[in-house]
């Protein structure tokens, strides 16, 4: 990480107040955090301490109270469509097979449909379609499912992308195995994500840094390094070092 290279995107000191039943409700209380480009970031949490919130915010869906975006060191008032977006469901449209679903997103982004049906095509052995392109997601796994709106999301082609809780849903063997997967589709395309887990052995396993938010209002209440080697293997999990960094963070969430 060079001091003198700005963040991939940054989030400075954001605010954001929702009113709920006639009452104001804090969500977000001067939230800031920073990803360089092509770090793996994670933000774990309590449930309801305005994780997603956040995301919606940095994504542009919301915009804060208070404090700002930044974009490559540049303040980005509009920031619809600037980056991928993987809400914690799947939101694959069951009337379109997975080939369709998953150009959904290069279609709004003005790729031609034959250029888009290329790009996923070439894609779908390193995604674990392949041989699927024409099912429908009723007949796919869970761990199926995820994949076909990763590779959705990565096909929007931008540099920054946020995956909120994306393997949330799956069983702890599906689980471990989309941990490792997910890391090498990650080196390959080398995007910077930001990430959203209550995993904490996830977290630790996949990023670069950490930001630990409190019970709303939510805020940060610690950042923590990860200085792990890559490539990653499971291996690292029962090494003294990934323990003592999951114990860490199991601390600060108490």
């Amino acid at each position: 990480m060079n001091p003198d290279v700005a963040p991939k995107i940054a989030v400075k000191d954001v605010h954001k107040t929702f009113r709920v039943n006639g009452q104001f409700v804090t969500a977000l209380q001067g939230v800031s955090l920073e990803a360089f480009e092509q770090e793996f970031v994670t933000l774990i949490g309590p449930s309801g301490c305005g994780k997603s919130t956040l995301f919606n915010i940095i994504s542009g869906l919301l915009q804060p109270d208070g404090g700002e975006v930044c974009i490559g060191g540049q303040r980005v008032p509009q920031r619809l469509g600037r980056m991928g977006y993987m809400p914690q469901k799947d939101l694959l449209l069951p009337w379109r097979n997975v080939l369709d679903n998953v150009i959904l997103c290069a279609e709004l982004n003005g790729v031609s449909q034959a250029e888009s049906y290329r790009l996923a095509e070439h894609l779908f052995p390193l995604f674990g379609l392949e041989g699927f392109a024409h099912s429908y997601p009723s007949a796919l796994s869970g761990g199926m499912k995820q994949r076909a709106a990763l590779l959705r999301t990565f096909l929007c082609q931008k540099e920054i992308v946020l995956l909120d809780e994306p393997l949330g849903a799956l069983d702890a063997i599906t689980r471990g195995d989309m941990q490792e997967w997910l890391l090498d589709v990650w080196e390959q395309f080398r995007q910077t994500i930001l990430f959203i887990t209550h995993d904490v052995e996830e977290a630790v396993f996949l990023s670069d840094r950490i930001y630990v938010m409190s019970p709303r209002p939510g805020w940060i209440s610690r950042k923590v390094t990860i200085d792990l080697p890559r490539p990653r293997d499971r291996k690292l999990v029962s090494e003294p070092h990934f323990m003592a960094l999951r114990q860490q963070l199991f601390e600060a969430l108490r």
